[in-house]
């Protein structure tokens, strides 16, 4: 008999018993939760010390400081030509707190577009620093003579970054490394003789300058804080210093953001369809996933308090050679004392394991509730999804010592808010409408605060699509 005689031989044969889609109806279905893809580990938000705020505000006292002003310029772009936007002159040493809009925007009219290809020396070590650099696209290598003679990379500067600064000041400043290229480059400079001229004419430009030169005579420390005048070693009866902290006359402070919701349920779903799981609660728990989803990724990216906005310029590093490797994070780990974490993306930290790979290397690993964390010199590498990543395949690595005691980055939040299920997090009942469907009021408070500039770094423009 045919394969297809046996076939048809059964299908003509009478049912003998009763069949899977009939007994279906009398089964009970065993079902899940619902799920959602949205969900991620969030590690940020799990090991993120939070200090609860009354009042609705944080705000950070330091100590006087006078290195303020440093920062990114931004650039606007037309065809080829590039511009650098006036206010944005301002976060240059020179001109900080300097607010005339129109000087600024003559000082940007005088800035100059100059094109470099890589290996280009655009300033020479030893000679006279007369020219500002704004670097609008590219990467620069800050050189110097190492203790044996060689040369030694000092830094790398990226898209945004400025150098030269103290030409503005210093009419007898000279260029204290070598600044060369590392790839294509579109410079904007600006002459220390255009910004003389001009203050020949603005009074307001003028005066501000001589101010800032006064700037650099207050004792102060390395971190450009008010020096404490203090006496050591000394013998006899010599007079003692005598001295004070000073403080920040108008320190930072952090408001409580809020991310919301209004979630709205039928009646006849709330009361009819309950079994074996409850749809209010379940609805509340989905949302209350997506809400956190939200928060985490507002502390790393939103431009008032995110991670990633709020990180000092001398906190910034970009990689030597592109793709993260060992001696980057070394450098990000330096900048710092008692780094407790690293944040990145999953396709960085695949980009570092390669690198790692290709030097014979293996990370230790440590278990933090049960999953298995990769670490870089005893710090844990968390994978952090909602860290960007720009068409380009570049992304970021981010350092955070934590804790208040520590004087690092920590969490805010307000605790034992009304209708509260969770701590700074609510579900807030808002009644019934004609249509009777019910409206809970979901709502998250948080924030996040840098107590001191070098609790944070970041690691900027890691490539992450190079497999070679």
């Amino acid at each position: 008999m045919s394969v297809g005689e046996e076939v048809r031989s059964q299908q003509d044969r009478p049912q003998q018993s009763l069949g899977t889609a009939a007994a279906r109806n009398l089964a009970t279905t065993t079902k899940s939760t619902p799920q959602m893809q949205e969900i991620s580990s969030r590690w940020l938000l799990r090991t993120l010390p939070w200090v609860n705020v009354q009042g609705g505000t944080y705000r950070v006292n330091r100590r006087l400081t006078y290195a303020v002003g440093d920062g990114r310029v931004t650039f606007v772009k037309t065809g080829d030509r590039v511009a650098v936007i006036p206010a944005e002159l301002g976060e240059l040493p020179a001109l900080r707190t300097y607010e005339d809009i129109d000087v600024l925007g003559e000082l940007a009219q005088r800035c100059e577009q100059r094109e470099f290809g890589p290996g280009d020396v655009l300033a020479e070590f030893g000679s006279r620093a007369e020219e500002v650099f704004l670097l609008a696209h590219g990467k620069v290598e800050k050189m110097g003579t190492g203790p044996y003679g060689d040369d030694a990379v000092l830094g790398v500067l990226a898209d945004g970054s400025y150098f030269g600064e103290q030409a503005l000041l210093d009419a007898e400043a000279i260029w204290e490394y070598t600044a060369r290229a590392v790839t294509a480059c579109t410079v904007l400079v600006l002459p220390r003789r255009a910004v003389e001229q001009l203050a020949e004419r603005a009074e307001t430009l003028s005066e501000h300058l001589q101010e800032q030169r006064a700037i650099p005579s207050q004792r102060t420390n390395k971190y450009g804080e008010k020096e404490i005048d203090l006496a050591a070693g000394h013998s006899g009866e010599p007079d003692i210093p005598h001295t004070f902290v000073d403080y920040e006359a108008a320190p930072r402070e952090y408001e409580l953001s809020v991310a919301q919701t209004v979630l709205r349920i039928h009646t006849r779903v709330a009361d009819l369809y309950n079994q074996p799981m409850n749809q209010t609660e379940q609805q509340i728990r989905l949302t209350v996933e997506a809400l956190k989803e939200r928060q985490e990724h507002e502390l790393i990216n939103n431009r008032e308090f995110g991670l990633l906005h709020n990180c000092e310029y001398d906190q910034r590093l970009q990689p030597h050679d592109g793709v993260p490797g060992p001696d980057d994070l070394d450098e990000l780990l330096s900048r710092r004392r008692g780094t407790k974490m690293l944040l990145a993306h999953p396709r960085a930290i695949s980009a570092f394991g390669r690198e790692l790979n290709k030097r014979g290397l293996v990370p230790e690993t440590i278990d933090i509730a049960g999953n298995r964390i990769p670490t870089w010199r005893g710090v844990p590498l968390y994978p952090c999804n909602k860290i960007p990543v720009t068409e380009a395949r570049t992304t970021s690595i981010i350092a955070l010592r934590t804790g208040e005691e520590d004087q690092g980055v920590i969490g805010l939040r307000a605790a034992s808010i009304p209708d509260e299920i969770e701590p700074s997090l609510s579900v807030r009942f808002m009644g019934i409408n004609e249509q009777a469907i019910i409206k809970y009021l979901v709502t998250a408070y948080y924030s996040a605060a840098v107590l001191v500039p070098d609790a944070l770094g970041v690691l900027e423009n890691v490539e992450i699509g190079r497999w070679r």
